[in-house]
């Protein structure tokens, strides 16, 4: 008897179209949580997917863990409890993984090298590439970022944004699938990464970020559409922000209502 001549019919997974077109998930963490000696729960059981090409602001007060939260995704410190994937593969502390790029809040803290050209290239250089190739990285990072005239500058000489360009400049050489942004203070116009910025700039979150995720004592207290979020003034204040100007509505002055009422005719 034929093995396929059954009177019920094998079963079969046909993908569908949403299979085809959901993007893949960029970032998963599960029950996570770390503590610092001098200061315990600064992460409780945080849970979260990102997918990749979403544009995630991370919002809360200072000390709320922002920054601990990048650290961990990235490898710079171990998490006590709770698993951390990049693509599906799990983050081991201080394993190098070229697919993230960590821009720190201070960009004094990655640069290093004697010339903006030399800083860009390190990265490239560390991967194995060809000269011919790292060329065309650091060629591509100076035109992206507009700070080919500051190529053969030392860093240090640099003011504050120039040297964040320059921090830029050298994770776009290589080539991240995903950036983590702590406080930028430059904008990035590349636009195909993952994005994770932590920033107190509710204005600019609002403009650039698809999805935020509000943090407070260690846990995500909301997570959602940027406007629905940040314009609830009473979830907001109840964690120490405020909702952004652009969202709070804006009511007539009373000495423009009145000078708009006197130009108007009068009747009879």
């Amino acid at each position: 008897m034929n093995q396929f001549s059954s009177s019920t019919p094998p079963s079969v997974s046909i993908p569908t179209a949403k299979d085809f077109l959901t993007p893949a998930t960029a970032i998963s963490l599960h029950n996570l949580s770390f503590s610092y000696p001098d200061n315990p729960h600064i992460l409780v059981d945080i849970s979260l997917s990102i997918r990749e090409g979403e544009r995630v602001g991370l919002i809360g007060h200072n000390g709320c863990g922002k920054t601990t939260l990048f650290r961990l995704i990235c490898g710079l410190l171990p998490p006590q409890t709770g698993t951390i994937q990049l693509f599906d593969q799990p983050v081991q502390p201080n394993q190098f993984r070229s697919e993230i790029g960590f821009l720190f809040q201070d960009p004094e803290d990655q640069l290093f090298s004697p010339s903006v050209r030399d800083d860009i290239a390190f990265g490239p250089q560390n991967l194995g590439l060809s000269e011919a190739e790292v060329t065309e990285r650091v060629e591509a990072a100076l035109e992206l970022t507009g700070i080919k005239a500051l190529e053969d500058r030392p860093p240090h000489h640099l003011s504050g944004g120039e040297k964040q360009m320059v921090a830029i400049a050298g994770l776009v050489a290589m080539c991240p699938r995903v950036l983590l942004n702590d406080e930028p203070t430059a904008s990035l116009q590349r636009s195909d990464e993952t994005l994770l910025l932590a920033s107190h700039d509710l204005e600019f979150l609002l403009e650039v970020c698809d999805r935020v995720v509000l943090i407070d004592e260690g846990r995500i207290i909301a997570d959602g559409d940027p406007v629905e979020v940040m314009g609830d003034q009473t979830l907001m204040e109840a964690h120490g922000l405020e909702k952004p100007h652009s969202l709070i509505p804006h009511v007539e002055p009373h000495h423009a209502q009145r000078d708009r009422l006197a130009q108007l005719p009068l009747e009879g």
